[in-house]
């Protein structure tokens, strides 16, 4: 599978936090609930959004990526209106610079802080384990698939809106991916990403739902919906 080399140490990319097994969970998400800051970064940070719900078993996570230059605000913007509804737990970190790491030359400090936010989320509240998702736009669609399918024994599905490029550092597990990609993507041509990248990740096994839609570099509100929709179809 080609892609933008990555650099890094003996096992780069690699995620170490785990969900616990559901039994081990507990039964109520703690009292408080909506948006709150991580507040274990300094300039860059990150957001965690809890669902207004009580949920009587363990939430989906859908850790939420932004694209380059962009911050955790922008990360929840595609799904924030829907995590009540759909009782989703939002984990949104910022990049450690301007875009995520892999994309400036190599795996590394992006790693270690989303790690760390799952470690954060995982200790908390109670996370579904079949219900993982990587999810990203654009720069942060290609961080999704590069360290997505090199984690794909933690996530379960991955969700990558309008992505440039993948490259991951290994392969690991078979994550379900949705992609999704504008015909009139000038930021990032379709004909040079998705439509490339598709029938890679297809002759490579992957199980890939893949729409497009006639519109710019952008993510419309009918692929949210579409992609929510494939989220809960089950396997």
């Amino acid at each position: 599978m080609t892609g933008r080399p990555g650099q890094g140490g003996e096992d780069p990319g690699r995620l170490a936090a785990r969900p616990g097994p559901v039994r081990d969970q507990p039964e109520q998400t703690p009292a408080q609930r909506g948006l709150r800051s991580l507040e274990f970064g300094k300039k860059r940070d990150g957001l965690l959004y809890v669902p207004d719900t009580r949920p009587t078993r363990p939430m989906p996570l859908i850790v939420m990526l932004h694209g380059a230059g962009g911050n955790a605000q922008h990360g929840l913007a595609p799904l924030l209106s829907h995590a009540d509804t759909h009782g989703l737990l939002l984990l949104a970190p910022e990049a450690r610079s301007s875009t995520w790491d892999v994309i400036r030359g190599g795996y590394g400090p992006d790693v270690a802080f989303i790690d760390q936010a799952l470690a954060f989320v995982f200790e908390r509240y109670p996370v579904d384990p079949e219900r993982v998702v990587l999810e990203g736009f654009s720069d942060g669609a290609s961080y999704a698939l590069s360290l997505g399918l090199g984690n794909g024994d933690l996530f379960t599905h991955l969700m990558a809106f309008s992505p440039g490029f993948m490259a991951p550092a290994r392969q690991v597990g078979a994550p379900r991916i949705f992609i999704s990609h504008g015909e009139y993507d000038r930021v990032l041509p379709i004909d040079r990403c998705s439509r490339v990248i598709v029938p890679q990740l297809r002759r490579a096994g992957y199980d890939v739902e893949y729409l497009e839609f006639a519109g710019p570099h952008t993510v419309p509100e009918e692929i949210v919906e579409a992609a929510l929709a494939w989220l809960e179809g089950g396997e």
